[in-house]
């Protein structure tokens, strides 16, 4: 009886949803990002990384974001701390999601640290739009296998392709990574607080890019958030400090207009 309830406190009881649909959504979105596996190969391969290294990336990393700019920053010559550390920092979201998902998948404890390898983005956008726990587990665990097994398998193709065509600079597919990782970010920002911190992070990025080392310019541009909403923060504030100074203004002018 559980399975089938709507989970309290974010969906509307009653709104379940057949499981075939949960599956064709979250099939849609396991193949369509999936395929960006294959970018991932071409630049890690173009970055110097040999193909085994390229594979175990995927495999035991398995979050793109993080994955592009490790290979992003080696590619640029920047050093390998410096590309893990902002790897790791992108990778970091992955545990906020965490604490929502075990709350709406309640998984049993042998289950979830299997299951933890398939907290990203992708995943945690498809569970978190069921209604039930039931469709919560089959999203997360087809959009998860789904994505798995086709990110690690078109990312070996990329690798492969990429050393048989030689030097992918040539081609022009050094620029795929970046390039898909745009794509994929760019309907994300969907409010004027998420566009100005994205603008900020550019801003800081490629301003910084001539004066700091490889990779560094990366770490400076996550500066842009906390920035960004601190300045944001201030706004109300600053706005009721107004309406407190315009206040005894206008009954001032009102006393004076009865006088």
């Amino acid at each position: 009886m559980t399975e089938q309830t709507a989970l309290p406190g974010m969906y509307r009881s009653g709104s379940g949803k057949p499981d075939a649909a949960v599956v064709r959504d979250a099939l849609g979105v396991g193949v369509a990002v999936g395929l960006s596996g294959f970018a991932f190969g071409v630049t890690s391969a173009g970055s110097g990384l040999n193909l085994l290294q390229t594979c175990a990336l995927s495999l035991l990393v398995f979050t793109g974001a993080s994955q592009f700019a490790l290979v992003g920053a080696l590619a640029a010559g920047g050093n390998p701390f410096t590309a893990a550390a902002g790897a790791f920092f992108l990778g970091v979201r992955n545990a906020f999601y965490g604490l929502r998902l075990s709350q709406l998948l309640a998984l049993p404890r042998a289950v979830r640290p299997f299951a933890a390898q398939w907290v990203i983005d992708e995943t945690t956008a498809v569970a978190l739009a069921q209604p039930t726990r039931r469709s919560v587990r089959i999203g997360f665990t087809v959009t998860g296998l789904s994505l798995y097994v086709l990110w690690n398998l078109t990312t070996l193709l990329g690798a492969v392709g990429a050393q048989a065509i030689g030097d992918t600079r040539a081609w022009g597919l050094d620029a795929a990574g970046p390039a898909v990782f745009l794509a994929l970010l760019a309907p994300m920002l969907r409010t004027a607080t998420e566009r100005a911190v994205a603008g900020a992070a550019v801003v800081l990025g490629l301003g910084l890019l001539p004066v700091l080392p490889a990779g560094v310019p990366v770490l400076a541009a996550a500066l842009a958030a906390p920035v960004v909403l601190f300045l944001e923060g201030r706004r109300p504030a600053a706005a009721a400090r107004g309406v407190q100074v315009d206040a005894p203004r206008r009954a001032d002018g009102e006393q004076g207009g009865d006088r």
